[in-house]
């Protein structure tokens, strides 16, 4: 069975999740850990890594089902066929995800904006990326296998 993408509304990605697993969907949602603060404290909430989108592992034939949650918009499409994740790559957000937040060892000072590299260390080893973006405390990079963007703090 394929891993599609589907989008959601907005804060709905916990929710649709569980209605589907009742339902007998295997999905997952990537979920961190984030500090907010409060105006009299600071809390640690759980918020989905990727805003509106989830992922579903079914047969083509039972795509239809992601529907019955009413939180589920559409599918996500790309280049004009539905959205497939590969299943190595949901292991590897879900390795990252448990992992933590090492992927601020990776140092990327010396290349330059626009760049290819490839990660030599971290969740995302071997991994291609494209050097989108440096700033004072983050390099941003776009990881090519799965098309989502990475945020690196600097240490």
């Amino acid at each position: 069975m394929k891993w599609y993408v589907v989008y959601t509304k907005p804060k709905w990605e916990k929710r649709a999740t569980e209605q589907l697993t009742r339902l007998g969907v295997h999905c997952y949602c990537p979920m961190i850990k984030k500090i907010v603060e409060r105006s009299d404290r600071k809390k640690k909430i759980e918020v989905p890594l990727f805003n509106n989108y989830m992922f579903v592992q079914l047969a083509e034939k039972d795509r239809n089902k992601v529907f019955l949650s009413p939180g589920v918009v559409r599918y996500l499409f790309w280049l004009g066929k539905h959205a497939i994740v590969k299943d190595k790559e949901i292991e590897i957000i879900k390795e990252w995800l448990d992992v933590g937040d090492t992927a601020t060892e990776i140092s990327v000072m010396q290349y330059q904006i626009g760049q290819k590299i490839k990660l030599h260390s971290g969740p995302f080893c071997e991994q291609n990326a494209i050097i989108q973006d440096i700033t004072k405390t983050h390099y941003v990079l776009i990881l090519e296998s799965i098309g989502y963007v990475l945020k690196v703090k600097h240490q």
